[in-house]
């Protein structure tokens, strides 16, 4: 990889395509490439949706490779929904193939002279940009079947749903699995939002007559690749629990130790937890003909991804992951895995996060607009999202905003997004996590879940508050370094409990880039990114006080603990002095 790619969507006669030099911003991949472009290139106080807004799309470092657990990518931009820098993460083809094409980052800029909607297709002839408003309000199902009839099945896709087009701050970026269906996305932020702002509705990427990217040293890199997936496959999540159950795996996990959300974030545990557990997806997906085990992308060794299909053995949708069905479930009081399923799919169709999503509509169950547990309205207000009616541009806007709009004070939001499916009060170090990081309330940003709940490379008790500073800090900084590698953040379980892994890891990059990288400059790396990020903010206009959970998570006890959060303002202050 050695060029960007950039899309001028404003230029006379239609979006134009010019590749450059990586130039100023070689050697950086993933996050760090997606913050370093908005933080040189956007200035702070833009509007999101304006054309001095940019949205950057980048693989890893190592997407592209033969490296286990490579296909990650970033999509990073000025947030519609915080006003600040994001960096949002996900699965599927699209990273290896567009690594494999060459490609840095597409970088989409400008602003459209009309209204007209693009396509933009890759390969390895150059870069063709299409007017097709035949696509306009296209779901991303109905869209990736019209791409897949036009250009073949070999192919991997980049695409916004209706929500993206309609600027919904709750908007995700979607990417294609291997069936090449759009599973896998990019949601936190409202980057689809920007994306639809920028009027592309799909960037279709076809790598046929590329070859793999190759290490420097192919000898080395090949043999701390194989130690790299023996070390995750013997430690005992990324090995046994996540191949097992999947991501949701969680939930019996935390709604045991009270810290599942239940009810717009009341109380720490469900009674229906045990009908909508990962054990019990797993059962009923294997049952049905579905898949309990499977990979989002090639190379994936962990495969915590799977397929579910409903009662008549027809695919629904992918593997709901532990947050959505938290946030469609518990977090709603709804129980019914096939009704979360349903919920998964119409996010996925419609282009929005899930996470984002589920925590609105228990903002707006708790306005009243629908009851607790009662799964078809929730169905129901999705398909408002999806059909842009007044009542869905509000929700689609996310839980800050349906707050704001039904007069609700317990808004579960940090810098306007909503927070993931970890209690603050009974899991402190997420708490402080979700109240630092620049991307607001984000649990991958520095995931303490594996310190206070599963005892992953420490135990640091999760009801008080000593520790937890440190905690977050660390991770913030590990996790900063991980997105920007392209790896999948699960390989954090067993780099936090084997040194080895984490060698392995190392060795890795420094045999395919010839570098000698040691554990010391993971860290810089980290410390850099999260800077770029921060002075980003600061220049938007954010300030230590934004750094902080709603009022109410300090004052509420949360059972079962009858905790609050303990960690100090002065405290929080305190989390990136290094």
């Amino acid at each position: 990889m050695d060029k960007i790619l950039r899309i001028d969507v404003g230029a006379d006669g239609g979006p134009k395509a010019t590749t450059v030099a990586v130039g100023e911003y070689a050697g950086l991949g993933g996050r760090a490439l997606t913050s370093a472009i908005v933080s040189k290139e956007v200035p702070p106080l833009c509007h999101p949706l304006g054309g001095e807004n940019k949205l950057v799309i980048a693989p890893g470092l190592l997407s592209g490779s033969a490296g286990s657990m490579s296909g990650r990518i970033s999509v990073g931009c000025k947030s519609p929904l915080t006003g600040g820098i994001k960096e949002s993460n996900s699965g599927g083809q699209p990273s290896q193939v567009l690594a494999r094409l060459g490609y840095n980052a597409i970088v989409l800029e400008g602003n459209p002279k009309d209204n007209t909607l693009y396509k933009v297709f890759i390969n390895k002839d150059g870069v063709k940009i299409t007017p097709d408003n035949s696509l306009r309000m296209l779901p991303n199902y109905d869209l990736i079947a019209k791409m897949k009839a036009e250009y073949g099945d070999k192919i991997a896709c980049i695409s916004i749903g209706p929500a993206g087009e309609m600027k919904m701050c709750a908007a995700s970026v979607a990417f294609t699995d291997m069936e090449l269906r759009p599973t896998r996305h990019a949601g936190r932020g409202g980057v689809g939002a920007v994306m639809g702002a920028k009027n592309i509705k799909v960037i279709v990427l076809d790598d046929s007559g590329m070859p793999i990217r190759a290490p420097k040293d192919p000898q080395k890199f090949q043999d701390a690749n194989k130690r790299f997936v023996n070390g995750l496959k013997s430690h005992p999540v990324t090995g046994q629990g996540l191949p097992a159950y999947g991501t949701n795996v969680l939930t019996n996990i935390l709604n045991e130790v009270g810290g599942y959300p239940t009810y717009n974030f009341k109380q720490g545990r469900f009674d229906g937890a045990a009908k909508i557990s990962g054990e019990t997806q797993a059962e009923t997906e294997t049952k049905r003909g579905g898949l309990a085990t499977h990979g989002c992308h090639r190379g994936c060794v962990i495969q915590c991804s799977g397929v579910y299909h409903d009662k008549d053995g027809h695919y629904l949708t992918k593997q709901p992951e532990y947050e959505t069905v938290w946030a469609h479930g518990g977090n709603c009081g709804i129980s019914d895995l096939d009704k979360i399923a349903m919920l998964d799919f119409l996010d996925d169709n419609y282009g929005i996060d899930t996470i984002e999503m589920g925590a609105t509509i228990a903002v707006a169950m708790e306005a009243g607009l629908a009851k607790f547990g009662d799964a078809d309205a929730a169905i129901q207000l999705v398909h408002e999202v999806g059909k842009g009616s007044h009542l869905g541009r509000i929700l689609g806007n996310g839980a800050a905003m349906t707050g704001k709009a039904f007069g609700v004070e317990r808004v579960p939001v940090v810098k306007g997004q909503a927070m993931p499916a970890y209690d603050p009060r009974a899991v402190q170090g997420i708490g402080v996590t979700y109240a630092t990081s620049p991307m607001g309330a984000d649990h991958t940003a520095g995931y303490a879940v594996a310190q206070n709940v599963l005892k992953v490379g420490g135990d640091v008790n999760a009801l008080k508050p000593e520790g937890q500073v440190e905690l977050s800090r660390n991770l913030q900084i590990a996790t900063a370094a991980i997105d920007s590698t392209g790896m999948c953040l699960f390989i954090a379980f067993a780099v936090l409990d084997q040194p080895e892994t984490f060698q392995a890891l190392l060795d890795m990059l420094n045999a395919f880039y010839g570098l000698n990288l040691t554990g010391d400059g993971v860290t810089e790396l980290g410390k850099k990114v999260l800077s770029m990020e921060r002075d980003f903010n600061a220049r938007a206009g954010f300030t230590p006080q934004h750094d902080r959970l709603p009022s109410y998570f300090k004052s509420e006890k949360f059972a079962p603990h009858n905790v609050t959060f303990g960690v100090k303002d002065e405290d929080l202050d305190k989390v990136f002095n290094w």
